[in-house]
C-alpha cells in the first residue's frame, strides 16, 4: 500500500484516484459454472470454462495477494461453491492472512457449511436475493431460488454466524421491497447489501427492462439517506450523490485504482462489471503475474491519470457523482468521459437519445447454458476437480425447472 501521509479526506481521495500499490480488495470469480442462470448475471455464467485456474494456480494467486497485503478478496462466479476445492481455497486464504468474502446463491450452504462459517471471523458470506418474495426473486434467479436462499440464511442464523449478508441487485421490480429486504435481514441478524444493476453480461440484454426509472432512483436515494449506516452499498450508487448529500463510500469509480477483477481463467479486468477486451489488462499466467499487471499495465496506468470530466466537467454536480459508472456508460454505448446513463439530472437520457439506434458493445464470452433454469439438490458424492459439467455434484432426480430459460 502507499505510505503517503494524508491529512484530509480530500487528499485521501486523491491518493485513491492515482491508484495504490495494491488493490484494497479485488473480485475473484473462481468459476463460470453455475446451477442458475440469473437474467442479469454480470459474467453470463452457466458452463465451466475448462481453462479455469486449477487448485495449485489458485493457491499461487493467494500467495501473491498475501505478499501484496491485500485486505480481502471477494470470491464469486458463477457459483463458487460448486468447485470441489472451494473450501480448501478458503482455508488456504485464511491461513495466509487474506480475508475472504464470498457470494453464493446458497445451494451448498447447508448446516455443516454454516457452522464452518460461524466458527471463523475471517470468512464473510453474502446470499444473493433479488426479491423479498418468491414471485419477484424467482422471475430473475429461477424457480426455487428464493426458498434455497432463505434456507441458507436460516442455516447461518441457526449456527450463530455474525456479519453475514443479504445481497440485492436493485431493479425496478424490487425497489419497492427495500423495507421488506431490511426486515428479512434484521429478522436473521444479517446485514443488507444493495448493489446497482449494470448492463454487463446477460444484464446487457435485460438492462432496458430492469434498470430503475428516474422516479425510482429518487426513491432509492432517499431510502439510502434515511438508512445511512444501516445498509452496505460499497460505491454502487455514487452517481445518485448529485441529488444532494453524498452517500457513504469513496464516491468514485475505483476501476484499476483500488479494485479489479480476476476471472476464472486468470484474465485481469479493471472492473468486475466490465468484462470486455477494452478493459482487459492481462493474464496472471503471464510473466510477472498479478503484481506486474496491477503496477505496470498500460490500461491501469491510463485509468489512474487525472480525469478531466469530459462533457460532465461543466456540470455543477460533477464533484459529487464524478461522471458515474464506467461500465454502465460503456455497455450502453456512451463515451467514458460522458454522463452516466442513469444521470439523475437527465443528461444520460439525453445522450442516449442522441445516439439513436446503435450496436452497443457486447460483453465478453457468454457461458450461458441453453437449458432451463434449475435449482438442484447437491449430492454427497465428491466432484472431480477436472469436471467440466456445471451440474456435477448435483442430484438430477431433484430438479425444479423454471418457466424461464436462456
Amino acid at each position: 500500500m502507499s505510505t503517503t501521509t494524508v491529512a484530509t479526506g480530500r487528499d485521501l481521495l486523491a491518493e485513491f484516484e492515482r491508484g495504490l500499490d495494491a488493490p484494497i480488495c479485488l473480485t475473484w470469480e473462481l468459476t463460470y459454472a453455475c446451477n442458475l442462470a440469473c437474467v442479469h448475471c454480470l459474467s453470463s455464467s452457466g458452463k465451466r470454462d475448462p481453462r479455469e485456474l486449477d487448485t495449485a494456480e489458485a493457491k499461487a494467486v493467494i500467495d501473491e495477494l498475501e505478499r501484496l497485503q491485500v485486505f480481502y478478496v471477494n470470491i464469486g462466479g458463477g457459483e463458487p461453491t460448486v468447485r470441489s476445492d472451494f473450501w480448501e481455497l478458503v482455508d488456504y486464504a485464511v491461513a495466509h492472512k487474506v480475508g475472504v468474502k464470498f457470494s453464493t446463491n446458497g445451494i451448498r450452504l447447508d448446516k455443516t457449511a454454516a457452522a464452518r462459517i460461524a466458527a471463523t471471523s475471517y470468512v464473510d458470506v453474502q446470499i444473493s436475493l433479488d426479491g423479498a418474495t418468491a414471485e419477484v426473486n424467482d422471475a430473475v434467479r429461477g424457480e426455487g431460488s428464493f426458498k434455497t436462499a432463505l434456507q441458507a440464511l436460516d442455516n447461518l442464523a441457526e449456527a450463530g454466524a455474525t456479519d453475514f449478508k443479504i445481497s440485492v441487485v436493485v431493479t425496478r421490480h424490487n425497489v419497492t421491497q427495500l423495507d421488506a429486504f431490511k426486515k428479512l435481514a434484521d429478522d436473521r441478524g444479517a446485514q443488507l447489501r444493495l448493489t446497482r444493476l449494470r448492463p454487463s453480461g446477460r444484464g446487457a440484454d435485460t438492462w432496458d427492462e430492469l434498470h430503475l426509472l428516474p422516479g425510482q432512483q429518487r426513491v432509492l436515494y432517499d431510502w439510502l439517506v434515511d438508512h445511512s449506516g444501516e445498509v452496505l452499498t460499497g460505491d454502487s450508487f455514487f452517481h445518485l450523490s448529485a441529488y444532494g448529500e453524498a452517500l457513504p463510500g469513496l464516491n468514485l469509480c475505483g476501476a484499476g485504482r483500488v479494485v479489479c477483477l480476476i476471472d476464472p481463467i486468470g484474465d485481469v479486468y479493471a472492473c468486475p462489471f466490465a468484462i470486455h477486451d477494452e478493459f482487459l489488462a492481462g493474464n496472471l499466467r503471464e510473466a510477472g503475474g498479478f503484481t506486474s499487471i496491477w503496477r505496470e499495465s498500460a490500461l491501469f496506468s491510463s485509468l489512474r491519470e487525472p480525469q478531466t470530466g469530459g462533457a460532465c466537467a461543466s456540470c455543477n454536480f460533477y464533484g459529487s457523482c464524478r461522471g458515474g459508472c464506467m461500465a454502465a456508460k460503456f455497455f450502453t454505448g456512451l463515451p467514458l468521459d460522458g454522463p452516466d446513463p442513469e444521470c439523475v439530472k437527465g443528461y444520460g437520457e439525453e445522450a442516449l437519445a442522441a445516439l439513436g439506434e446503435i450496436d452497443r458493445p457486447r460483453p465478453g464470452a457468454d457461458h450461458s447454458r441453453s437449458i432451463p433454469l434449475m435449482v438442484l439438490k447437491p449430492k454427497n458424492a465428491p466432484v472431480p476437480a477436472c469436471a467440466e459439467d456445471p451440474l456435477a455434484g448435483f442430484d438430477p432426480n431433484e430438479v425444479a425447472v423454471s418457466s424461464l430459460s436462456r
